[in-house]
């Protein structure tokens, strides 16, 4: 008996140490990189250690100061075809396309087609929120600064689809949402605040949104090269292959459509083009003047109705608004796509960083690009990317869960030998194998729920998170299962003592 405990054990310890000795060589460059310092000796190596660090393929850069511009770009447009990111490449732009929704909102509140102070359901009559149980009304303010109190989770409430009537879709299904708070009394960061904008320039226009966004914005600046991604539209060549992370790389992805979520984060663009509407901002280049009063007035900033999100910081017309240093910002990121920018509005500075991975790269670059053109020196790269965290998490947690998953298999194939001589020795295997029954079988519920206990579910989780996620769950499900079967296996050997 001793001897097969023994020879059992000693596999055990054999398998644990295999699989950690096979994952370290497999990712022995993904964790150097990740450990080594962050310093930097210039740009370029910033840009490229936070590249490194972040496993992001590919980055473009356009910085512009006092109308002079900059374009950098490093990496991959599209890894398997060794095919570089170029100044006409291509990018989602994530959520910094909401400043688009909300300059377009400006322009018809100019026009005269809408008032700041109306009432969603002035445009839309069936859209019906509440708010502790009583139906309340949200302005179009509350919407362009996310005090209207939609809470940030509805974004797992926006379909996946293509078709022209997802945006409608979309709406209706936060038509009668349970608001967090009461509109207008707290800043809550909700991207379908910006989806129910589109709706309602689409209400007045009467075009699509995209189409009037188009005409009225983008083909005044002369950003000819950048388009609405509705999944309807023919595939750009220039367009980059987005990414995610998977155990520290970066795996191509070919993300789901949303073009209900289009006002909020899928406009695509490229250097070139972003170059016009940065300047844009600060007045710079051939502007008509009517879109750049509109343009001037995004950049305002009413504190009774903007939503607060931090000391001199808040948040209106698609812009998170610094009111002290009069620098606005944003950034986006969609499940394949991220980007940033910075623009302080009296120094006539601006970066825009895009990123062909969803990460905080761009934040970081765009920032540290800000501090040592003004002079200061960079900051080192930090570790608080919550979705390179979550698959750091979740690949280590993969790791243990296939070295547990060996061991309960080696269990299940040699057989369970149990000593239970003494009555003692069977009362505490018997309790023991209880209450590991019980654990077993309330992580497994756990393990199934818990997406739905953080107001996520399982398709937020395959498309936003890394593919670690789902390993862990499924191998974790496994290893209750068997813990289960081997509990009550033991369970079995122990009365059948008796």
């Amino acid at each position: 008996m001793k001897k097969i405990l023994s020879t059992t054990g000693t596999l055990t310890v054999c398998v644990i140490l295999l699989i950690a000795i096979i994952t370290t060589i497999a990712c022995w460059n993904a964790l150097g990189t990740l450990l080594k310092a962050g310093n930097y000796d210039d740009e370029d190596h910033m840009v490229e250690t936070i590249m490194a660090k972040s496993a992001t393929p590919g980055v473009a850069i356009v910085v512009s100061e006092q109308g002079e511009t900059e374009y950098n770009v490093y990496g991959y447009a599209d890894v398997n075809n060794h095919k570089m990111v170029t100044e006409e490449s291509l990018f989602e732009l994530g959520s910094t396309t909401k400043a688009f929704t909300a300059l377009a909102v400006i322009l018809l509140a100019d026009e005269g087609y809408l008032s700041y102070s109306d009432n969603v359901s002035d445009y839309i009559p069936w859209f019906e929120p509440t708010f502790k149980g009583e139906k309340v009304n949200i302005t179009i303010h509350q919407l362009l600064a996310h005090t209207s109190g939609i809470p940030s989770w509805s974004i797992r409430l926006i379909p996946e689809g293509t078709t022209e009537d997802m945006l409608e879709k979309t709406i209706l299904n936060i038509s009668n949402i349970a608001l967090d708070t009461y509109p207008g009394t707290e800043h809550t960061y909700a991207t379908v605040n910006y989806d129910v904008l589109a709706m309602i320039i689409e209400q007045v226009t009467g075009d699509s949104y995209q189409d009037y966004v188009t005409e009225n914005i983008l083909v005044p600046l002369k950003m000819t090269d950048s388009y609405f991604s509705t999944g309807q539209e023919k595939e750009s060549d220039k367009l980059t292959k987005g990414y995610r992370v998977f155990f520290g790389r970066s795996l191509e992805y070919d993300a789901p459509r949303y073009y209900g979520n289009i006002a909020a984060g899928y406009l695509v663009t490229n250097s070139k083009d972003l170059e016009r509407w940065i300047n844009a901002q600060m007045g710079i280049g051939d502007i008509p003047n009517h879109l750049w009063k509109a343009i001037q007035r995004s950049h305002q900033v009413d504190i009774k109705t903007a939503g607060y999100e931090d000391e001199n910081q808040y948040y209106s017309f698609g812009w998170s608004i610094d009111t002290n240093n009069r620098v606005v910002s944003h950034s986006g990121s969609n499940p394949n796509y991220s980007s940033h920018v910075m623009i302080h509005l009296e120094k006539q500075q601006a970066i825009f960083v895009l990123a062909n991975l969803n990460s905080s790269a761009p934040s970081l670059i765009a920032n540290n690009l800000y501090e040592n053109m003004n002079g200061n020196h960079m900051h080192k790269y930090n570790y608080a990317d919550v979705y390179l965290l979550i698959d750091l998490v979740f690949s280590f947690l993969v790791i243990i869960a296939v070295a547990i998953l060996c061991v309960q298999v080696i269990k299940l194939f040699r057989g369970i030998q149990l000593n239970i001589e003494e009555e003692k020795t069977r009362f505490k295997k018997m309790t023991g194998s209880r209450i590991a029954l019980i654990l077993s079988i309330m992580l497994l519920v756990l393990v199934m729920i818990w997406p739905y206990l953080l107001n996520y579910n399982y398709v937020m989780i395959g498309v936003w998170m890394s593919y670690s996620v789902y390993m862990w769950m499924g191998l974790t499900a496994i290893n209750c299962i068997l813990s289960i079967i081997i509990n009550i296996k033991k369970i079995g050997i122990i009365r059948s003592s008796e």
